[in-house]
């Protein structure tokens, strides 16, 4: 006798299950419970827009209301993904205008979005109320102007490191007088000045803002005005920090910001004079969140605020901070649960500042419920990473730069295998790894008896042959994003493990040993992954068998081979229509 549950019950059953994971596995339990979750899945995530058809989806989930998408590659991030290779946004949109007019979110990354995807969102949903944009390029504020005057329902428009043609500083002024529902604004990565009466009338009209983020074209005197007409806001990035000392502008400027009992979030401060920094100090104590990655002051300076946010759980600074200033985060900052140290200048070889091994391992001794840390510095040691693992067991995210390639032990000239040996070891629940340093294969078999919850492994200038990727490939169950640059690994390891990249999201390789044969085997032999060579320095209809190629992007698809490939790029073991070509 076969028993089910009413679908009423279901579907309130349903509804406390959050992780896209979870929803997948039950849908998988009977066809009932596949409809059920299908019909009451609001929330999508593509972690690949090349990974499926969007029509597929819509036929899959036909009453969806938020839509996350990525497009580009995360080494898209370091410019090793060519101009003009993909990720556009615009066949998504169309569908989704055509069949979700209730849609009421989209959140993008690494896309490209034009003015007409933004034109077509600000009038086709007719309930829209979140656009957040990270890293994604094509628009300009033409399109921004068409989401304000547009979107009446808008709560968030949120633009994260986005390249944004700049036609005009006026586009806010196309939000409506009676527009009142704005709850984030985020501008920061504008370059050029911004409407500050449209800005500052647009502020004052939204009662809800909890989010303000300013660019850097915001003048400091003009600040406190902001602060004085939103002083609810819980996270507001400044804009340029840096005016002449006048104590009229401190003094304004002090008020303001001791007005704000509910800031939990600070950043910005570009260009910061040192002299206005105590300003701030007055909200200290709430903050959360405190990102000072555009803060090019000293470490006396920064230890000077850090030193008064004890409810710190997350911290961006600079190389600037120093061994001194992390001292001071762990003794301050009991409560911290991530650390993101980025270099004052990469390209130097002597920067002169003392930041070292040693600030990390004195945050990883002071700081107990420290889980994610993402550090460059220009020298690292096996004993620092030892201490470091042993310190802290919880780390859940650990991605180390060391800025010069193939850097070794500094102490004892020794690879750097069993310091990130140890981090795998120790670190039971890490989920992402970053290497750097002088690494061999003995890393890479360490990774794959240890490292059974790695979701995302990104690896430069490491190994010794192929047996380095095969460890890896064979070893870590739950790998989904694997992420290549210059390493000795090539077509052997690559095709041994092929059924492993089935049970993938994505793996990136460049510069490595892969040859151009090899990829379109695997092209043949995997139908449910799109084996993308791209190499713009060679015609790709004349590259021999054992060419290497330039960079390889192999990723699973339901949807064949896609449409919008540039000349660079070809897919391998299909033909020209999409049909996969076994001869």
């Amino acid at each position: 006798m076969t028993y089910s549950f009413p679908e009423e019950v279901l579907e309130h059953v349903f509804s406390f299950l959050t992780s896209q994971n979870d929803r997948n596995a039950a849908s998988l339990v009977c066809r009932t419970w596949y409809e059920m979750e299908r019909w009451c899945r609001k929330r999508i995530f593509v972690g690949n827009c090349y990974a499926v058809n969007p029509r597929v989806l819509i036929r899959r989930f036909p009453e969806v209301k938020a839509v996350e998408l990525k497009g580009k590659p995360h080494f898209a991030d370091f410019n090793l993904v060519p101009e003009g290779w993909g990720g556009f946004v615009y066949p998504w949109i169309v569908e989704f205008a055509r069949v979700y007019p209730w849609l009421e979110e989209i959140r993008l990354k690494r896309m490209v979005v034009t003015d007409e995807c933004l034109e077509i969102v600000s009038k086709a949903f007719r309930n829209f109320k979140v656009l957040i944009l990270s890293s994604c390029e094509g628009f300009s504020t033409d399109g921004l102007a068409a989401v304000a005057a547009n979107c009446r329902n808008l709560r968030v428009l949120d633009l994260r490191e986005c390249e944004v043609e700049e036609l005009s500083g006026h586009w806010l002024s196309h939000f409506p007088d009676s527009f009142t529902k704005l709850e984030s604004l985020n501008i920061a990565c504008l370059s050029l000045e911004v409407s500050f009466s449209a800005l500052e009338r647009l502020v004052s009209r939204s009662p809800n803002l909890k989010t303000l983020r300013l660019n850097r074209a915001v003048p400091l005197e003009k600040i406190s005005k902001l602060l004085q007409r939103a002083p609810q806001l819980s996270d507001f990035g400044t804009g340029a920090y840096s005016a002449e000392i006048r104590p009229d502008v401190y003094l304004s400027l002090q008020e303001a910001f001791s007005g704000c009992k509910k800031l939990k979030s600070l950043s910005g401060f570009w260009d910061v004079v040192p002299a206005y920094l105590p300003a701030v100090f007055s909200v200290c104590s709430q903050l959360t969140y405190l990102n000072l990655s555009y803060a090019t002051t000293q470490s006396p300076d920064l230890i000077k605020v850090i030193s008064q946010c004890h409810n710190l759980q997350r911290l961006v600074v600079l190389d600037y901070i120093e061994d001194m200033g992390l001292d001071t985060v762990a003794v301050t900052c009991k409560d911290l649960r991530e650390l993101v140290v980025f270099p004052s200048d990469p390209f130097v070889a002597d920067a002169n500042v003392l930041l070292t091994e040693e600030g990390l391992v004195s945050v990883s001794q002071g700081c107990s419920k420290l889980q994610s840390v993402l550090y460059f510095c220009r020298q690292m040691s096996n004993s620092a990473l030892i201490s470091i693992s042993k310190n802290r067991p919880n780390l859940t995210c650990f991605r180390l730069c060391i800025l010069e390639p193939r850097a070794p032990d500094y102490l004892t000239f020794e690879p750097l295998d069993v310091g990130f040996g140890s981090i795998v070891e120790n670190c039971k629940e890490l989920t992402r790894l970053s290497m750097s340093g002088l690494l061999t294969d003995r890393v890479f078999e360490y990774i794959g008896k240890h490292a059974k919850k790695l979701d995302m492994l990104s690896v430069a200038f490491a190994g010794d042959s192929d047996l380095g990727l095969h460890h890896v490939l064979s070893g870590c169950e739950s790998l989904r994003k694997l992420e290549i640059r210059d390493c000795p690994f090539g077509d052997k390891a690559l095709l041994a493990n092929a059924s492993k990249l089935l049970t993938m999201r994505s793996l990136w390789m460049s510069s490595c040993f892969v040859s151009f044969g090899a990829c379109k085997l695997l092209g043949q032999k995997m139908p449910g992954l799109n084996v993308e060579v791209i190499d713009e320095r060679e015609n790709l209809n004349l590259l021999p068998e054992n060419a290497p190629v330039e960079k390889v992007y192999i990723y699973r698809t339901v949807s064949g081979q896609r449409l919008d490939m540039p000349d660079f790029v070809r897919i391998m073991g299909k033909d020209k229509n999409g049909v996969y070509n076994l001869s």
